[in-house]
């Protein structure tokens, strides 16, 4: 017993090793660049550690939840700006969401291979191996998720007080998170129904943990939930300028839409994809061929648990089948979480606003694999040894797979390059080559995220200038034979005006395949 155990825990070892090595390799190159959403994160950061004032919400960008931020400000404030500290959060949300899929998997399945297969799907996925490498807050969601529910499911099992109390703090550490968890309630209301209607006296039997759930959820949600009290805009979003229901949006047809954004929301894990290269490579599915046949098998076995139930009680025939619960959990979670996507009209279908399925999708095809598995369980021993041999070889196939195509085909793309604004980030990887003491301009588009990237990485860095195409007056140098201006783009008119001024100025195109290029107006050669 002791062997199969340290057997178990070095197998979850491994994958959870396998998950952190696929999220950290080469993270200062892929992404091949540093996107302006993902710089306004450490732009926060480093405004916050300048001045102390550290937020539960951030307006800028139109809004974020604090924590994510402040967490970035930790690591820039104890180990300085770079691409890693910026990442690190992602990194580490994700990492530990294998983790806490493989503890869900266990206590709704009763199954170790369940569980494992679902932390393996989640380690190895194309989609939460990129996500975990973009320093977006939405990346704590699915993580907050996992262990509240597993914290919650367990506290189910075994009533101690201690599992409701720690499933409701990292519930109320959702509303931290990302503006998709505020219809995350909805998940415990329909599940509360769902046990009141399924398990004898659940309400007379249970009231104090749900109690003791909702306290904590409340202590750990208040300050987001008080600041929102107090500035009732931080909870607006734009949501209402991208909703269906939009009558700007919709063009008076609001259910056509909608059936329209609920059928791209569900196509893109099996069949097409986001076509956000930031997002995904397109037109590829979110789930690879295999993954998907499983998560569309465990799909189908869960609507199937779920109309035999309902079957039998129409009947009023018994069903014991123990895992129904599981399985309308696993139905609701996915639906309700998938509806901060279909109930938005842009840029569907869309990976990043369904992150909070993720953990559903990969429990799903857990299921389905494991079904798949079973089959073999009562084939004679050498059928099953080679049955076996069989899946661990696909399981090695499905992880070399998602690996290859994002390390090596989606990171050397030129759209990718280009959707990451690579020449950006390039720019702010070689400014610490020049000598301090030039003084140096960086010219941007009008776009006032653009300068971000660069910022971020040399925010200590002395006569460093920011100017927008329309500011070339406050290119004044004090030294003429001696400066530099870098142009992240090929803006003619500025380059023309700045050689007149400067005749002394050459002009230098820098080629840093895939997809990035930059200028740089130098007095040197």
């Amino acid at each position: 017993m002791k062997q199969k155990k340290l057997s178990l825990v070095l197998i979850v070892c491994a994958i959870v090793a396998i998950g952190f090595f696929l999220r950290i390799y080469n993270i200062d190159h892929t992404p091949p660049g540093i996107y302006p959403d993902e710089a306004v994160n450490g732009e926060d950061a480093i405004r916050s550690n300048n001045t102390g004032a550290y937020q539960w919400y951030y307006t800028a960008n139109q809004g974020r939840e604090g924590l994510f931020m402040n967490l970035i400000a930790f690591l820039f404030k104890y180990f300085g700006a770079s691409i890693l500290t910026l990442k690190f959060p992602s990194i580490f949300f994700g990492t530990f969401t294998i983790l806490g899929t493989y503890l869900l998997g266990k206590e709704l399945f009763n199954s170790h291979r369940t569980a494992l297969l679902a932390a393996f799907f989640t380690a190895v996925s194309f989609w939460a191996i990129n996500f975990s490498r973009i320093s977006f807050r939405a990346n704590m969601l699915p993580f907050v998720l996992v262990f509240a529910f597993y914290f919650l499911f367990k506290g189910l099992r075994t009533h101690r007080k201690l599992d409701f109390v720690l499933g409701g703090l990292f519930f109320g550490l959702g509303v931290h998170t990302y503006i998709a968890f505020r219809i995350a309630p909805v998940i415990l209301i329909i599940m509360l129904l769902v046990f009141c209607f399924s398990r004898k006296r659940f309400l007379a039997t249970y009231w104090p943990n749900i109690l003791t759930f909702i306290i904590a959820t409340l202590i750990v949600a208040s300050p987001m939930l008080y600041t929102f009290w107090k500035h009732p805009e931080f909870f607006e979003s734009r949501a209402d300028n991208v909703s269906v229901f939009s009558p700007k949006i919709n063009g008076g047809h609001p259910w056509l839409m909608l059936g329209r954004g609920i059928f791209l929301s569900l196509e893109k894990y099996n069949f097409v994809g986001d076509m956000n290269w930031r997002h995904n490579y397109p037109p590829y599915p979110l789930l690879d061929p295999l993954t998907g046949i499983a998560f569309l098998t465990g799909l189908v076995l869960a609507v199937l648990h779920l109309l035999r139930r309902a079957f039998h009680h129409l009947k009023r025939r018994p069903y014991t089948d123990p895992p129904i619960d599981v399985h309308i959990f696993l139905l609701v979670w996915f639906l309700v979480m998938l509806a901060p996507e279909f109930l938005t009209a842009e840029g569907l279908p869309h990976a990043l606003r369904s992150i909070g399925t993720q953990p559903a999708v990969f429990l799903l095809a857990a299921a389905g694999a494991n079904f798949l598995w079973e089959r073999a369980d009562h084939k004679p021993l050498r059928t099953r040894q080679a049955l076996s041999w069989i899946a661990v070889v696909i399981l090695l196939f499905i992880g070399v797979f998602n690996g290859v195509k994002y390390h090596y085909f989606w990171a050397r793309q030129e759209k990718t390059a280009t959707s990451f604004n690579k020449n950006v980030t390039d720019i702010a990887k070689v400014l610490p080559s020049w000598p301090l003491s030039e003084e140096k301009y960086v010219v941007t588009s009008y776009n006032t995220l653009e300068r971000l990237p660069i910022y971020v990485l040399n925010e200590k860095r002395p006569n460093l200038t920011y100017l927008y195409q329309n500011e070339l007056n406050k290119v004044s140098p004090q030294h003429p034979e001696n400066f530099v201006v870098f142009l992240t783009g090929n803006y003619a008119d500025v380059i023309s005006q700045l050689q007149q001024r400067f005749p002394q100025l050459q002009l230098q195109q820098v080629s840093n395949p895939p997809g990035s290029i930059y200028y740089i107006l130098s007095t040197s050669n």
